[in-house]
């Protein structure tokens, strides 16, 4: 995961344990908890800002929904102010946002 730590210690930690985790050290439950305690949050995403991101990808919302794994009316939703994504979708968005489309692709 590459998403950004609090602190500097907060992220060696972080790193550390991703790397027992991975050696089989640590089971996935500790390192989903260890994920909530270092990391920071996805921030909300509201209408505005999912409309500006799929404008700026150049993307209809029916190939956003297709990349996030959701529905074209859920993100018209999300787009008039009805919904708010949450979950997996909510991290895709944010890593849409960040990384661009090919890390989705």
């Amino acid at each position: 995961m590459t998403t950004k730590a609090k602190s500097r210690i907060l992220d060696a930690v972080h790193e550390t344990a991703t790397d027992l985790h991975r050696l089989g050290f640590i089971d996935r439950r500790k390192q989903q908890k260890l994920d909530i305690l270092c990391l920071e949050p996805i921030p909300p995403y509201d209408s505005a800002r999912i409309r500006a991101l799929r404008e700026h990808l150049k993307l209809s919302q029916t190939v956003l929904a297709s990349l996030l794994n959701t529905s074209p009316s859920t993100v018209r939703k999300w787009e008039i102010g009805e919904k708010h994504p949450s979950g997996p979708s909510l991290k895709l968005l944010d890593l849409l946002e960040r990384k661009g489309l090919e890390a989705v692709l």
